[in-house]
């Protein structure tokens, strides 16, 4: 039990443990000794007030603190209780030689039940007029005075008093802002606020009153959330456009737009699609619609690109085919190249080819008109890239051109670069680094706005076929049958993806998944931020395996709902993961619609 011992002079802190049988009851139980110095004895009437004041103490005072060094502060406090002063002043000259008097001690015990006090001070004549002084004085102060005086009085409180006024000021420094600034005329800041809250966050704050839920509807804050998902987040975007809600968003209040409960509720089903998107990538559920492109003399599609509207491919019969991504019906047939086409990228504006005829062709994508053909490489054009006014084509002659394209008609070479000892099959660039992959194993770095060489990224066993290079990351895929993800910055290899059983051909990756197609007619599907980590086990990192070419896998692109590719058996598949029917299957053969175009 907590104790304290009692001195003439001060009270002095102590702890005691007792082992009586009182000391465990919900009474009180005190230890407490008087220290008498020399001679000196106890007067019966100061033991008697010492008792007194003992039992006129509050329970809470001297038991209710969390531990016993809290209980014996507060008994601290009755030092400055008039019955105590009085007394030590009384007898402050008697005790002035008692270091040399042996010390005479009187224990008491006081066992009592639960006592019942007033924390209310004893009424003084004086303390009114007092405490009003100390106020006139306190108001004349400046700020800075009062706040120093204050801290000086606290400082010089102890623990239940410091417990009482924290109860008192914790009331007074709660201010329910997002209430008190519409009442000033401040909605649109309380509506900021509360606009920078995530759904979680949202939903909570709905509940807090109907002031808060008032802020938040008029504010239409749900309406705003989903705005800044869908200029955020690629998924929301491809949503919104899909689902045919984007046409309520990033629109002023008018009648045509509705009130915040509908975007309340859209919320939701907008987390469900997502997590079912998820679900159909990590179960492999999707729909497949199938275009066969075959003639007379095609054996192959080489290359495509799409978007919501349409499907550009290049043929090995040398055309590119313009299809319709929503009826998959042939729109176009572009002609003029003499050899296969095995890449192409459009824009807006134009399409632009490479073909094995060694040439590159520049088309109107609106008309189809040749704009304008490139001569420069001995050999086939097996791929490449344009972006901002820049193009890099690469060649079976070992050779990378850098060309600027100030318009369609105007395209004039900047710079050759030569470092590859065999074919360069693929580049890429953004606006640092041009990257190229060869059929000698290697893949080099040159810098984009001078075009001098950086370094050599070796690895690879066999020949490099594909690769993608994003911010730091490259990802190639290789005869050797494996992807392996690379550090553009520093050279070194992070990790190597095996699971193929032939060349890997064609490779992507977003910021979730890479998605790799070979010569085994298999699209494998991998999660990239586990592929990132090195404490994840390889055989964690192949989501999804998908097979339903019959020949090589050529070219593939994806989004965050679908993947289009194409094959060496002439038909260009799009696997669908977002209008998945309630009977599709969980991998393997799925339901698939077929076109069948046959040129003339």
């Amino acid at each position: 039990m907590p104790g304290a011992w009692f001195s003439r002079r001060r009270l002095l802190p102590y702890s005691v443990t007792s082992s009586e049988p009182w000391a465990a009851g919900a009474g009180l139980g005190f230890h407490f000794r008087y220290e008498l110095r020399g001679n000196d004895k106890m007067e019966p009437d100061m033991e008697d007030k010492t008792l007194e004041l003992m039992c006129s103490v509050p329970r809470s005072l001297r038991l209710g603190c969390s531990s016993v060094a809290g209980s014996l502060c507060a008994l601290r406090c009755l030092q400055s209780m008039p019955s105590v002063l009085g007394h030590n002043q009384k007898n402050e000259m008697e005790s002035q030689n008692d270091d040399r008097s042996p010390k005479k001690t009187t224990v008491y015990k006081i066992i009592n039940g639960p006592v019942t006090g007033s924390r209310k001070r004893p009424s003084e004549g004086n303390y009114e007029k007092e405490k009003d002084r100390c106020i006139q004085l306190f108001d004349q102060w400046s700020e800075a005075d009062q706040v120093e005086f204050v801290e000086h009085l606290i400082s010089r409180m102890c623990h239940y008093q410091h417990g009482h006024i924290n109860s008192y000021l914790k009331p007074m420094l709660q201010r329910d802002f997002i209430t008190a600034l519409p009442a000033q005329g401040l909605d649109h800041i309380a509506e900021n606020i509360l606009s920078y809250l995530d759904a979680r966050s949202l939903c909570a704050a709905e509940l807090v009153c109907k002031e808060w839920q008032r802020v938040i509807s008029e504010g239409m804050l749900w309406k705003k959330l989903i705005e800044r998902m869908v200029r955020t987040d690629p998924l929301w975007k491809g949503l919104s456009e899909r689902h045919q809600w984007e046409k309520y968003l990033f629109k002023n209040r008018t009648a045509e737009v509705p009130p915040n409960s509908y975007y309340h509720s859209l919320y939701p089903k907008i987390i469900q699609d997502i997590e079912t998107i998820e679900a159909n990538w990590r179960c492999g559920r999707h729909n497949l619609q199938r275009i066969q492109c075959r003639s007379e003399n095609s054996k192959g599609v080489y290359c495509l690109q799409y978007d919501d509207d349409k499907i550009i491919s290049g043929l090995r019969d040398n055309s590119i085919k313009v299809w319709d991504k929503q009826t998959l019906e042939c729109l176009r047939v572009l002609t003029g190249h003499t050899g296969s086409v095995l890449c192409l990228q459009y824009d807006d504006r134009v399409i632009v080819t490479g073909s094995s005829d060694s040439t590159v062709r520049v088309w109107d994508v609106s008309s189809g008109e040749v704009l304008n053909t490139l001569i420069h490489h001995n050999e086939a054009v097996l791929h490449l890239r344009f972006c901002n006014g820049l193009m890099v084509t690469c060649s079976k002659d070992r050779s990378i051109a850098v060309w600027d394209m100030a318009s369609p008609t105007d395209i004039s070479l900047r710079r050759v670069l030569v470092g590859h000892r065999a074919a360069v099959n693929v580049v890429d660039f953004d606006d640092k680094y041009i990257v190229s992959a060869s059929g000698d194993r290697t893949i080099k770095v040159w810098s984009t706005s001078t075009c001098e060489f950086v370094r050599t990224l070796n690895g690879h066993k066999r020949g490099i076929a594909c690769l993608q290079y994003r911010d730091r990351l490259v990802v190639s895929g290789s005869s050797d049958n494996t992807i392996r993800l690379w550090d553009i910055e520093c050279g070194a290899c992070l990790r190597v993806l095996e699971g193929h059983e032939e060349l890997v051909r064609c490779i992507r990756f977003d910021n979730k998944r890479i998605v790799s197609g070979a010569y085994d007619g298999k699209i494998k599907v991998w999660d990239l931020q586990a592929a990132l980590d090195p404490r994840a086990p390889a055989s964690t990192l192949c989501l999804r395996t998908l097979v339903e070419h019959s020949g090589r896998v050529f070219r593939l692109q994806f989004d965050e709902f679908q993947i289009i590719s194409s094959s060496h058996d002439d038909t260009i598949l799009i696997w669908d993961f977002l209008n998945v029917s309630s009977n599709g299957q969980t991998e393997g053969r799925s339901p698939s619609r077929t076109y069948t175009y046959i040129s003339r």
